[in-house]
């Protein structure tokens, strides 16, 4: 079972829910510590957090996207929330991408820090064609689920609107820049947050204040 940490301040039903997904050694507790929260409630934004400790065993039994819902979004949604955004972190990121992929209409937006897009082999097919509008999928089976993931990004990122609700950012010096920069260019520019700095909590944080600095709620 996935625990979590929990930060509310008002009623669910007029909230926004936020669950965040911590990178592949992080906790949930980092999320607190480096200060995710407090960028919140500074900022007096109608949103709720949950920080869920779904580390990297979650993802190696291809378990995450069942557990999430059952542990942590299944009993928000049961005390009153109607509104629901995801953000993540490096392997988070990728946690979040698919659960919108396996739960699309119960997703308002993501927030992508650092995302992991999947493994070299199969990045670089997208690089090499010049990015997702330009990539045309090989069949892959059914258990290949990072092509899948990516086949599926591909289409969601065709459509503009559905686009506009992806919101990612990342240091320029991360060693997954070249992938990311993929999601990023087919994102329109509001929605992507550059800056110097590398794949770690320092930069995150940065990267974090930013991207709220730019409202991604609405």
């Amino acid at each position: 079972m996935i625990d979590s940490i929990v930060d509310s301040a008002g009623d669910p039903r007029s909230r926004i829910l936020l669950v965040l997904l911590p990178p592949a050694y992080g906790t949930a507790r980092h999320f607190i510590d480096h200060g995710f929260v407090t960028e919140i409630r500074s900022r007096g934004l109608p949103v709720d957090v949950i920080a869920a400790d779904a580390g990297a065993d979650y993802y190696l039994g291809h378990t995450i996207v069942k557990r999430l819902r059952s542990d942590v979004i299944a009993p928000a949604r049961a005390r009153g929330y109607r509104r629901l955004w995801l953000g993540g972190i490096s392997l988070g990121g990728f946690g979040s991408l698919l659960y919108r992929e396996a739960h699309g209409n119960e997703v308002d937006g993501l927030l992508l820090l650092a995302p992991y897009l999947g493994s070299r082999p199969e990045v670089n097919e997208v690089l090499r064609a010049g990015g997702f509008g330009r990539w045309a999928p090989a069949p892959f089976a059914p258990d290949d689920r990072e092509r899948r993931l990516l086949a599926w990004l591909r289409s969601f990122l065709a459509d503009p609107d559905r686009a506009r609700t992806i919101h990612a950012a990342f240091g320029t010096e991360d060693r997954f820049a070249a992938s990311i920069e993929l999601l990023a260019d087919a994102l329109p520019a509001e929605r992507v947050v550059r800056m110097p700095g590398g794949h770690d909590w320092a930069t995150w944080a940065a990267l974090w204040s930013a991207m709220l600095d730019r409202k991604p709620f609405g």
